[in-house]
């Protein structure tokens, strides 16, 4: 009854004839909510009770009307009803074929979205990151002012919910949401309440790690104070007074914490396009990460390891003791943010140069070096190390480093 009513094209003799041999009326209006599956995820581990929010009869009957949608309106979302009911007030309680093919359109999506999330359950459990099919489901966030480039369309859209408070400043930027992430990226890696990520597109140019607020922020500063004007600075702890003083003193695009005290808002708010972020809700608990050219999807597991000792052997005659190899491997923890070509220049817990994307892996050694000798103006001592992120194909590199004052290197070979 209910099928036939939905599916039953108007202008067909046969179908109205069949309706009338039946005694089944037309369906003209389709309303549907689905059961709470995703909601129950967020909310419930229990399996039995997650199979149970799996709605069979209601995506069988959007699909329905969707696909009749030349003589029926079907409604799968809240937002949807003000235009419904404008509609019915406007056109005598009838829809227009315009509206209807809309609704119709956001009704496969909204299908889709719904099995695509109950897949991707399923794949999780059964722990499969690389299926035969892989679906994806996003919601609209924003439509953006462009994207990479004026010339370019963007938007941003969103799995989950981004946990992102923007307290001040303008909208963002495709630009703006592309250096974020790079910075959330290397500031949720580093130790809690004691990191400082300076980036300037999408690259690294300043990171340190200090128990000491401004200290931190300072020496991520000092590795390169002029590529960190108009850059984006991110910390993984909260901004007091004292730091937004000195946050005060230079152009930044974006400033991200883990929260702000009030008096740092007051101080931070004087800029009215000045973007101030809390990311203190967010987690980077990413599974896997894609890159999407020509069609193609490129999946991999996401570069998130915790580095320790134990990832990592020593393979020269000289060994560093336990200070060296913690930086080492902080070196290299900041070294796989960096775009390849990557090396990184440290002294204690800072980075003091970096070089980044060069085709060239000697490019990159002398980018570093120069960066460190034009802005590091402190003695040089034995605890100057550096990080690349391959393997040096030729010995130049390391001739280079060494001659720079690097006493020790960490390099994936």
């Amino acid at each position: 009854k209910i099928d036939a009513g939905i599916l039953s094209v108007r202008n067909k003799k046969k179908h109205l004839k069949d309706l009338k041999k039946n005694n089944y009326e037309e369906i003209d209006l389709v309303v549907v909510n689905f059961y709470p599956f995703e909601k129950t995820l967020e909310k419930s581990a229990n399996h039995e009770k997650i199979i149970e929010n799996i709605d069979i009869g209601g995506p069988a009957m959007v699909r329905a009307a969707a696909k009749n949608y030349k003589d029926v309106t079907i409604v799968t979302d809240i937002s949807q009803y003000d235009s419904l009911i404008d509609h019915l007030n406007k056109f005598s309680c009838s829809t227009t074929l315009s509206l209807r093919e809309k609704f119709s359109s956001e009704a496969f999506a909204t299908t889709g979205s719904y099995d695509a999330t109950i897949s991707n359950y399923f794949n999780t459990i059964l722990k499969n990151n690389f299926p035969k099919k892989k679906l994806f489901t996003f919601n609209l966030l924003e439509n953006l002012r462009y994207g990479e480039n004026p010339h370019q369309e963007s938007s941003i859209y969103i799995n989950k919910n981004l946990k992102l408070k923007q307290l001040n400043g303008k909208k963002l930027s495709y630009n703006n949401y592309n250096d974020i992430f790079a910075a959330l990226n290397i500031s949720k890696s580093l130790p809690k309440n004691q990191g400082t990520v300076i980036i300037k597109h999408a690259n690294p140019c300043g990171v340190a790690v200090n128990s000491n607020k401004i200290e931190s922020f300072k020496l991520a500063l000092k590795s390169d104070p002029i590529s960190a004007y108009g850059g984006i600075v991110s910390f993984n702890f909260k901004i007091n007074k004292k730091l937004a003083n000195e946050l005060d003193k230079i152009f930044f695009e974006v400033i991200i914490a883990d929260a702000f005290d009030k008096d740092s808002l007051k101080i931070l708010k004087k800029k009215k396009n000045l973007r101030i972020i809390d990311s203190s809700d967010l987690k980077n608990n990413e599974i896997l990460s894609y890159n999407n050219n020509f069609n193609t999807l490129l999946l991999q597991t996401a570069d998130n390891l915790k580095f320790s000792s134990k990832n990592f052997k020593v393979v020269s005659k000289l060994k560093p003791n336990s200070k060296t190899l913690k930086n080492l491997i902080f070196a290299f923890n900041v070294c796989r943010f960096v775009k390849s070509n990557a090396i990184v220049i440290l002294n204690k817990d800072s980075t003091i140069g970096i070089g980044s994307g060069q085709p060239s892996r000697l490019d990159s050694c002398e980018i570093a070096i120069n960066k460190m000798r034009k802005f590091y103006k402190e003695k040089l001592d034995d605890q100057i190390i550096a990080a690349s992120d391959a393997f040096f194909p030729f010995v130049d590199g390391i001739e280079k480093l060494i001659q720079a004052g690097v006493s020790a290197i960490i390099q994936p070979s």
